[in-house]
């Protein structure tokens, strides 16, 4: 076993040899044999250990088994305990899951403080099953087939390659001894229940069923690669990146024929749940939105508008004085006088300055605001009713600024200048401003 985990890690892993290497140590069956196999083989190595105290005196039995192991075989240990718990109440999360967020972050944290390269867990091929059926039986895609990444960026798994079986056949030929949780007894879990009573039918009915299932998941995997190749051409051609936002041009979408299997392949990464939600967008209403913990999808017109959300609508005004040249935050404007008017757009305006009050205030625009849009002399226009008419998305609308002189819009920043305060033949101080 030994030759075929090193053979395993010079073929798919050759980054490894000569790296500091972290352990992640339960004291259980897989993860002692694991640190038997690397320490046998002379990698760099530590162990690091997890105390969740979710049983008791047993948690301490293992931290204790794993601390006298580490001390035994002379092999750097690093020890944490969690109230796993609490954790999981305060943050609303199942035990399993709240017990993951905290492991990975103490590995991640070491790694950046111990100055090791990478983590190695002791998932198997057995694991690997468990996790496809629990996946199959929840519903999921094509992703949620592949079962466990052999490697997670920093995160490797190098015993996926070997079944439970062949695990324990080592640690007894070996005789290496580890601690037995309690809880893998329990049908509590899913995963248990599929372990106890969905695998051994599946191995009964076919003896070679891990390899078969070896097999069949490497041929998903590479349809999974596959798809990604294909998304990222697609999205090339749908999708447009305007800032932090992405758009997603539905004309162009609707000519997919499996679009929805696109959009799923985009949005996944972003945290949404509620598909079908998604999916009616693109036949819904315009201005409807679907919202994951972190994003949000806009339905606009003619596009999908893919934007992170903020927590809170900025409020702040920011005054500017006269004879400032420059604003950086929240946006960057600069101020200079000329003496005559260049090219105008949308991002650069002339002004008479004699008309100004300073300060002036920059600040998000308001429900209420008027203003008279440039050319339209006399005319005065609600900048509601402006933004419609320019079919502005609510994304673009929340992140609108207005320029204001004594209570009256100089400036709907980038987009329109006020007519009122515009460069005339008896203009004689004009003020360049120009949104960068």
């Amino acid at each position: 076993m030994k030759n075929i985990l090193q053979n395993h890690i010079d073929t798919n892993f050759p980054f490894l040899n000569n790296k500091k290497l972290l352990l992640a140590t339960s004291g259980g069956l897989d993860s002692m044999v694991m640190v038997d196999l690397l320490h046998q083989l002379s990698f760099d190595i530590a162990m690091a250990h997890c105390n969740f105290q979710l049983r008791g005196l047993e948690s301490f039995g293992d931290q204790k088994f794993v601390q006298n192991y580490a001390e035994a075989n002379n092999i750097e240990l690093f020890l944490t305990q969690f109230d796993t718990e609490a954790f999981a109440k305060d943050y609303k999360l199942s035990t399993q899951v709240a017990a993951r967020e905290l492991r990975y972050n103490w590995f991640y944290e070491l790694l950046e403080t111990e100055k090791y390269d990478y983590i190695l867990t002791a998932h198997h091929a057995d694991d690997n099953l468990e996790t496809f059926l629990i996946n199959l039986a929840r519903g999921t895609g094509l992703d949620g087939l592949t079962g466990i990444p052999a490697q997670n960026e920093n995160v490797i798994r190098p015993l996926l390659i070997f079944s439970r079986s062949e695990i324990a056949q080592y640690a007894k030929e070996n005789n290496i001894d580890w601690r037995e949780d309690s809880s893998n007894a329990s049908d509590k879990y899913l995963r248990n229940k599929i372990r106890h009573d969905l695998v051994p039918v599946l191995k009964e009915l076919n003896p070679d069923f891990l390899a078969s299932f070896y097999k069949t998941q490497t041929y998903l995997q590479e349809v999974q690669t596959m798809v990604e190749d294909a998304a990222i051409m697609v999205y090339q051609q749908v999708a447009k990146e305007k800032g932090e936002d992405i758009y997603f041009d539905l004309n162009q979408l609707k000519k997919l024929p499996n679009y929805k299997s696109y959009l799923y392949q985009w949005l996944n990464e972003f945290g949404f749940s509620a598909w079908d939600d998604i999916y009616d967008l693109v036949a819904g209403q315009s201005g409807k939105q679907v919202f994951s913990p972190e994003f949000r999808l806009l339905k606009n017109r003619d596009f999908l508008i893919l934007s992170p959300i903020n927590e809170e609508r900025v409020e702040e005004v920011y005054f500017i004085n006269k004879n400032q040249t420059e604003v950086k935050i929240p946006l960057k404007l600069a101020f200079s006088k000329v003496a005559d008017i260049s090219l105008v757009s949308n991002s650069t305006i002339f002004v008479d300055e004699n008309k100004l009050q300073f300060p002036l205030v920059l600040r998000p625009w308001q429900e209420g605001d008027v203003f008279q849009p440039f050319g339209m002399e006399g005319k005065s226009k609600k900048v509601s009713k402006f933004f419609k008419d320019e079919k502005l998305s609510l994304i673009e609308k929340e992140k609108t600024w207005i320029l204001v002189s004594n209570n009256q819009i100089v400036w709907i920043v980038g987009i329109r200048q006020d007519e009122r305060f515009r460069v005339t033949d008896s203009t004689q101080n004009i003020l360049k401003i120009q949104l960068e």
